[in-house]
């Protein structure tokens, strides 16, 4: 059945016996968020002004802190629709790549959010701010959280436990009201200030094909009621930020410690057309998932890369270049445009790639970018990469996952590489490389899964009593009526028993 985009799902199916545990955690029902992406993919943007916003980017995740493991509890499977729009980057620093909708409050007040998994915290802009933009560039309606006209807000104060937990990944600090507050300082000298509080979050509970439930849960969050640098700018704006890191305070750690999502999260983003895509949390099912280990105590999520191979040649890079000591390592980061590779590596991937097909094309430097004039396609002429991981997962790029289509010169298509040199050390595998692909984040066995697949099409999600089917552009089901009589007869009022979900930039 269609569901409508931007609200979090609750695809709640109960059996008569207890689900079946799977190392840890047991399969249960998904939650998806539809997502759209802000610079949509069939537009142009120069690599020079996607390079600026990613710096912005990279400047605030790698000063951000993390913290918190993965849980082994279980629960439910949230779907988040992917949401995107222009792509004028001139003279914008915003973040943003891709957001979503969710509900707070009673009577429950949408807003959008931007989708992080470089950060832990849920926060949206208060009533209460005075220099917060008041319109966006997206060509969406900002809304503002006012806690007083809601029924059901309340206020953490110092000695919660929440509050706790927030001065091991934030500035928190207690104010003279009692009230636990934050700070965050970004990279690239904006910055946002609020306080944390409880309240209503709600979500549609899907218990079969046309059958529908209103449900809600207590959630902790925070209130923005200061910003300053870019975050107070319209052209990107949003009204807010849900992050899906690794800290305590996370959407994930928060709700799969009190059982209504399992230990997992996924994404399937579109490599087509204006992006977008699927974000679960819970598992998504793809043919040929391989996986490799998460690299332990990091604030972020890290592989550790051992190798990059072209056209099944090694680069002539050791694994040193790719090393997981402090401020190196390669991280997942959806919130990055392009993916960046460190000196002792890019160097020698250039210099492949424009051997490999020097004699078939034309190179050409572009605005200071390695481009190539190309009258045939792509896949016919350049070569496939494979970025290979601990555990024996390889990760293999068609062309168009590393090179970016910047329109025509002289009738020709020209193609530039978007792999760029990393500045500081981190290999950062961005939106690039991630589209077009199904990635879970199995926080119970500490590893990250992927798998080549169509975003565009439908994708499997783990649940309770066997597969559900949601599309990725406008999220729909596919159950048998028999496992809806089935569930319908078992069921005992599925996932009322909600909790706090959260997230930062």
């Amino acid at each position: 059945m269609p569901v409508c985009r931007g609200l979090l799902l609750l695809l709640a199916a109960v059996a008569m016996a207890p689900p079946p545990t799977l190392a840890g955690y047991s399969a249960a029902p998904a939650r998806i968020l539809s997502l759209e992406r802000t610079y949509p993919l069939d537009e142009r943007v120069e690599l020079s002004e996607l390079r600026a916003r990613d710096r912005v980017r990279h400047a605030r995740i790698l000063l951000g802190g993390g913290g918190g493991e993965g849980r082994s509890s279980v629960g439910g499977v949230v779907d988040f629709p992917v949401q995107g729009s222009s792509d004028d980057l001139v003279g914008s620093k915003m973040t943003v790549l891709y957001f979503t909708k969710v509900k707070l409050g009673s009577p429950p007040k949408e807003f959008n959010v931007q989708i992080d998994t470089g950060s832990d915290i849920l926060w949206v802009t208060c009533s209460s701010c005075s220099n917060c933009p008041r319109s966006s560039g997206l060509g969406i309606e900002l809304n503002f959280f006012d806690a007083p006209s809601s029924l059901t807000a309340g206020s953490v104060t110092c000695s919660d436990p929440v509050c706790a937990s927030a001065f091991q990944t934030t500035s928190a600090q207690c104010s003279d009201s009692n009230q636990c507050s934050y700070t965050f300082h970004y990279g690239d000298g904006s910055g946002t200030s609020g306080y944390y509080l409880t309240d209503t979050f709600h979500f549609d509970a899907i218990l079969g094909e046309s059958l529908v439930a209103n449900s809600s849960a207590l959630i902790v969050f925070g209130c923005s009621n200061y910003q300053s640098g870019d975050l107070t700018k319209s052209e990107k704006a949003v009204d807010g930020i849900f992050g899906f890191g690794k800290g305590e305070l996370s959407v994930v750690s928060q709700l799969s410690s009190r059982g209504i999502t399992p230990p997992v999260f996924s994404h399937c983003l579109k490599g087509d057309g204006s992006g977008g895509g699927v974000f679960v949390l819970g598992e998504i099912l793809a043919p040929g998932m391989v996986y490799s280990p998460l690299v332990p105590s990091q604030p972020h999520y890290n592989l550790n890369l051992l190798s990059i191979a072209i056209n099944g040649q090694l680069l002539p890079v050791g694994t040193e270049a790719f090393g997981i000591s402090d401020n190196r390592g390669t991280i997942v980061d959806t919130g990055t445009t392009l993916t960046y590779l460190v000196e002792e590596a890019y160097d020698p991937f250039l210099s492949s790639i424009i051997n490999s097909v020097s004699q078939f094309v034309t190179p050409i430097i572009s605005n200071g970018d390695q481009c190539f004039l190309v009258s045939t396609s792509v896949s016919d002429i350049f070569p496939p990469v494979s970025l290979n991981f601990v555990g024996g997962a390889s990760m293999v790029l068609r062309p168009q996952d590393y090179l970016v289509h910047l329109g025509f010169y002289d009738g020709a298509s020209m193609w530039c590489v978007g792999f760029q040199k990393a500045r500081d050390g981190q290999t950062i595998l961005g939106d690039l490389v991630l589209k077009d692909k199904v990635f879970v984040y199995d926080l119970a066995r500490q590893r990250i899964g992927w798998a080549n697949y169509d975003c565009s099409l439908s994708v499997n999600v783990s649940v309770t009593s066997g597969k559900e089917t949601v599309n990725s552009g406008q999220p729909s089901l596919s159950i048998s009526t028999r496992d809806i009589v089935s569930k319908l007869i078992t069921s005992i009022l599925v996932s009322l028993l909600l909790r706090p979900l959260f997230s930062v930039l």
